[in-house]
């Protein structure tokens, strides 16, 4: 039945006016009041202007982030962006944030801020805009340091404990965005030592903090008001926030800020060895057990150790599995890295290895890392045998010509990877024509008769097949899955 309209009027109460404003019954509890801390530290927050000059010499380059230097954006990593190419040579401008450090003009920023740049102007919050001087750049870090010059003692902040950093802890993010000069955005750390593969020593905090164009070197602050983080890149498909940012810790920074003040440049660790995580795959293969199904194997492997090295002459070798270095336990290969790097050279690291199924000890000294080092610490006669095509590659001898179409000389050892079957588990491992098999199973093998009666005793075994690869100068682990490692013959 249908209600009458009138019969709704006379349920519905008459309305009760205030004689005053509205005031809520309830306050909000727990909300963070950033007016103060604002107040104090945005003096020492400062917008960046870097002039560039791109010309045609640009075309094709990139910085150490992926980016364009004829783009001029300050916050390039990781924007898929399109550009014409230049005509001729031009002057542009690159926008971004700093911060100082010291009442004498020190003033820290990203290092693609004022990379190639030939003149780089430094403007406080106040308006007042100063030349800089670019005191030292480091590119692995993305962290640079200029110095102002001025007879006034300068507002400055200090750069505070990144360790003490946790996932969930509120942050505030200060910055030039798009040339809005001191702006406040805020938000929580979403995670740590996020590692995005722009740098040889990623280890960002990530935050959920706004941060776009022009927030490049500026500081990330926790509710103290100290420096925990410097904003360095975001993630995002239009190039806006969509609450994806990471920082450099505050701790990174502090190091290489302190050595570019007294040098110039960035001296770090070296250990001479080549890591590679290790895949479930590859932990079979190599008799490690998982501590539970669905948990990614711990450790490093070491793939190559540099002759003459640190860890070469320490006594480290290829297929060792690195599980601590002084202490600390290794999760994977970008962990070998950070832990070396932290040490300065000359001092003494005592790294735990797993060797043959046995744990040792075994004490390194810290080299430095060479100026032009890339290393972390870096149709056959037999195509119808069944080792080699149950894993879908073909084997070839290592010739003369094949040695001159490869670039390597008689030294490299093995056989040489002649054809891989498309879907096959060779290709799904990453396989491809031209790498160079040196072992299988940690066994060296100097041609492809060998490597394939070693690759039919593994399969017997019933487990994956270990290579070692020699590929573009650099020695690799890679474990092949079979389909079905039943041996048929």
């Amino acid at each position: 039945m249908t209600v009458p309209l009138v019969a709704l009027s006379a349920v519905i109460p008459p309305r009760a006016y205030a004689d005053g404003p509205i005031k809520p019954g309830a306050q909000l509890q727990n909300a963070p009041d950033l007016v103060g801390l604002v107040k104090a530290v945005k003096p020492a927050v400062v917008s960046i202007t870097a002039r560039i000059r791109v010309g045609a010499d640009d075309q094709g380059n990139f910085d150490d982030n992926g980016q364009s230097p004829q783009s001029a954006m300050p916050f390039p990593f990781p924007f898929p962006f399109q550009f014409a190419p230049p005509t001729g040579q031009r002057m542009v401008e690159a926008r971004g944030s700093g911060f100082i450090i010291s009442q004498d003009g020190y003033v820290v920023t990203n290092n693609h801020v004022v990379k190639n740049a030939t003149k780089v102007t430094v403007t406080l919050d106040d308006g007042s805009s100063f030349p800089a001087k670019i005191i030292g750049r480091d590119s692995k870090s993305d962290v640079a340091l200029l110095k102002i010059k001025t007879t006034d003692k300068l507002p400055f902040i200090r750069l505070g404990n990144s360790d003490n950093v946790q996932p969930g802890a509120f942050v505030v993010a200060v910055g030039n965005p798009y040339g809005l000069g001191g702006t406040v955005t805020s938000g929580i750390v979403s995670a740590l030592g996020r590692d995005l593969g722009a740098g040889p020593y990623d280890d960002f905090i990530q935050v959920d903090a706004p941060i776009n164009h022009g927030n490049s070197g500026g500081p990330l602050f926790d509710q103290s008001g100290e420096v925990i983080g410097m904003n360095t890149a975001i993630i995002s498909p239009s190039g806006g926030s969509i609450g994806i940012g990471f920082a450099i810790p505050s701790n990174t920074v502090k190091d290489v800020v302190n050595q570019l003040q007294k040098t110039g440049h960035v001296t770090r660790g070296y250990l001479g060895v080549t890591v590679q995580r290790i895949s479930p795959t590859m932990a079979k293969a190599l008799g490690l057990t998982n501590p539970s199904p669905g948990v990614a194997p711990t450790g490093a492997l070491v793939a190559n150790v540099i002759a003459g090295g640190p860890a070469d002459r320490a006594g480290i070798r290829s297929g060792d599995i690195i599980t601590s270095v002084n202490g600390v336990k290794v999760k994977n290969d970008h962990d070998v890295v950070m832990q070396t790097v932290a040490n300065k050279p000359g001092s003494e690291i005592v790294i735990q290895v797993l060797r043959d199924g046995k744990t040792q000890s075994i004490k390194a000294r810290v080299g430095s890392f060479p100026k032009n080092g890339d290393a972390a610490l870096s149709d056959s006669d037999n195509a119808d045998d069944a080792g080699s095509t149950k894993l879908g590659v073909s084997l070839s001898p290592l010739t003369d010509d094949i040695r001159h179409q490869l670039g390597v000389d008689r030294s490299v050892k093995g056989a040489v990877v002649s054809a891989v079957t498309p879907g096959s588990p060779a290709e799904q491992a990453g396989i491809r024509p031209g790498d160079i098999v040196q072992s299988v199973d940690r066994t060296p093998v100097l041609n492809p008769e060998a490597a394939t009666l070693a690759v039919r005793a593994v399969l017997r075994k019933n487990k994956p097949v270990l290579l070692r690869i020699y590929r573009d100068g650099q020695r690799i682990f890679i474990a092949i899955a079979q389909n079905n490692n039943r041996d048929d013959d």
